[in-house]
C-alpha cells in the first residue's frame, strides 16, 4: 500500500512539475529534435531526456515535452521561432515527411533539399512499392538553414569597352589595323567574321577595345588631323612599297610581324610535301611561303624563282630571321626551293621549309646538302 501510495505521489509530482517546466510541442511535417531545440533555445540532449519513450523517428502530430525554466519566455521563443522557421528554407535534417497526393520524389529532395538517389537509399521500400498517398517517408539528414544570414549578390562587372567603327582602306591589311589598335588579328576576325577570308576596301570594321586604348586612338587622330591642317609642319612620308612581278611586298621594320611568321609556319611542321599544295593538306616549298605571308595580308608569287625576284638580295652575313632563302638542289641551273630564316647564329643559318623528303620541317645551311645548293637569301620585310 505504501509503495503503491509512493508512485501515485511520484506521478503526482512529475505531472505537476510537467505542467509547471514544460511545453507540450505537437510535431509537424519535418521536424525532427534538431529543429524543435532550436525553436525554444534547448539542447536536443534535454529534449531526449524529457521525453524517454518517444521514438527516434518522430511520428507526425504526436507531442513532445519541451523542458523550459520559464514557461512565460518560452512561449514568446515558440512564437518567434515558428514564424523564422516558416520564413527560413526547408531544407530540414533527418526526419519523416507524410506524402501527400500529387506529391514526387523529384519534388519532395527539392524541398528537403536533398537528393532522389539518398531518399531511395534512405527508404528502399521506393525501389519497389513507389510512393503512396499517406505514406511516412524517411527524410536523411542535412544541414538546418534557420537564422541564415541572406548571401549578398556579387558585384557586377560593368566592361568598359568601347565600340569604334574604322574603314577599311586600299592596300590596309588585316595585320596594320589589328597593330593599330592593339589587338591580335585573330582578334580582329573574330570580332568581325565577315572579313575571314578578304576583308574589301570601304568595308566597315567594328572594334572593340578597352576605353583607355580609344581615348589614346582619339588623342593620335586629333594630332594627326591638327598636323595636317598646318603648312608649318612636314608630314613623314609611309614607308615605300616594292613592286616585283605585281606582287605588292610592304616595308618598314616590324621584329613582331616576323616573329608571327616564323610562328605562323613552323606551326605547320610535320605536314607532308605535296606537289603544288598550298594548304594544310599538303605544302610544297613555295606553298608553304604563300599560305604563311598570305596568313598576314602579304602576297608573294606562285614559284620559288619568282619569289627569288621581289625584294632585296643580302649577304649570308646580313641574313636575319624572316629572310627568303633560295636553293639549286638536285644539281639544277635555276633557283628551284625556297625557305623562311628563322635563326642565324655563328654563321649558321636555320630555316622552315616543306622537303620532298620529309614535310614540313627545319634545316640547316650546314647541312652538306643546303651548303651545296645555296643560291641566296631576300628580304622581303625591311
Amino acid at each position: 500500500m505504501v509503495y503503491r501510495l509512493i508512485i501515485v505521489l511520484f506521478f503526482f509530482s512529475f505531472g505537476a512539475f510537467a505542467q509547471d517546466n514544460f511545453i507540450k510541442h505537437k510535431i509537424s511535417q519535418g521536424e525532427n529534435l534538431s529543429v524543435i531545440a532550436k525553436k525554444y533555445g534547448v539542447k536536443v540532449k534535454d529534449i531526449a531526456d524529457a521525453n524517454p519513450n518517444a521514438p527516434k523517428i518522430l511520428k507526425l502530430n504526436s507531442t513532445l515535452l519541451i523542458p523550459s525554466k520559464n514557461k512565460s519566455t518560452a512561449k514568446a521563443k515558440t512564437k518567434n521561432a515558428e514564424v523564422a522557421v516558416n520564413n527560413a528554407p526547408s531544407n530540414n535534417t533527418s526526419g519523416t515527411h507524410e506524402v501527400a497526393s500529387k506529391e514526387t520524389l523529384w519534388g519532395i529532395s527539392k524541398k528537403y533539399d536533398v537528393s532522389v538517389e539518398d531518399l531511395k537509399k534512405a527508404n528502399p521500400q521506393l525501389e519497389t512499392e513507389g510512393l503512396k498517398i499517406g505514406q511516412q517517408i524517411v527524410i536523411p539528414s542535412g544541414i538546418v538553414a534557420v537564422n541564415e544570414k541572406p548571401v549578398e549578390n556579387a558585384p557586377e562587372i560593368v566592361s568598359t569597352d568601347v565600340e569604334l567603327y574604322r574603314e577599311v582602306k586600299s592596300k590596309e591589311t588585316k595585320y596594320g589595323i589589328s597593330k593599330e589598335y592593339g589587338i591580335t588579328v585573330a582578334e580582329l576576325v573574330r570580332q568581325n567574321p565577315s572579313i575571314k577570308k578578304k576583308m574589301p576596301v570601304g568595308f566597315l570594321l567594328k572594334i572593340r577595345v578597352p576605353k583607355e586604348k580609344a581615348d589614346a586612338i582619339q588623342a593620335e587622330k586629333t594630332l594627326q588631323e591638327t598636323n595636317i591642317s598646318s603648312p608649318s609642319i612636314q608630314i613623314a612620308e609611309t614607308a615605300p612599297e616594292i613592286k616585283r612581278d605585281s606582287t605588292f611586298v610592304r616595308t618598314g621594320t616590324n621584329s613582331e610581324l616576323i616573329d608571327q611568321l616564323i610562328a605562323n609556319a613552323t606551326g605547320n611542321i610535320g605536314i607532308r610535301y605535296r606537289s603544288g599544295g598550298t594548304t594544310k593538306a599538303g605544302f610544297d616549298c613555295s606553298g608553304l611561303m604563300i599560305c604563311t605571308f598570305n596568313n598576314f595580308d602579304i602576297k608573294l608569287p606562285r614559284s620559288s624563282i619568282e619569289q627569288s625576284r621581289i625584294g632585296t638580295k643580302v649577304s649570308t652575313d646580313e641574313a636575319q630571321k624572316g629572310d627568303l632563302i633560295f636553293f639549286r638542289t638536285n644539281g639544277r641551273r635555276h633557283i628551284n626551293h625556297v625557305g623562311m630564316i628563322v635563326e642565324v647564329s655563328d654563321g649558321e643559318i636555320k630555316f622552315v621549309h616543306s622537303s620532298t623528303h620529309g614535310g614540313v620541317m627545319i634545316s640547316s645551311t650546314k647541312e652538306p646538302y643546303y651548303t651545296r645548293a645555296f643560291s641566296q637569301v631576300n628580304r622581303v620585310l625591311n
